[in-house]
């Protein structure tokens, strides 16, 4: 229950400090910005286990899980601009 918890917590924070860090307005609510920090961290898990970098259940660093959720963003503001 507590490691759900945490992970939300460090998705949520992730996920803030890849949208200040991003340049441009990203208008995205407080449940967007958790999901994006979260599957920004497991990218950047993945990536790096496809590279060596980490083993098989170690967590990804917060450098890596804010340019996952940074890669992220630029990906929804592509596809959101396709749209608008």
């Amino acid at each position: 229950m507590f490691s759900i918890i945490g992970t939300i917590i460090v998705g949520f924070i992730v996920g803030l400090i890849a949208r200040a860090l991003k340049p441009g307005n990203d208008k995205l609510g407080l449940i967007m910005t958790t999901l994006l920090g979260i599957a920004g961290a497991f990218i950047a898990r993945y990536v790096g286990q496809a590279m060596g970098l980490y083993t098989a259940n170690e967590p990804a660093g917060w450098i890596a899980s804010v340019l996952g959720a940074m890669v992220l963003l630029f990906i929804y503001a592509m596809v959101r601009g396709r749209r608008g």
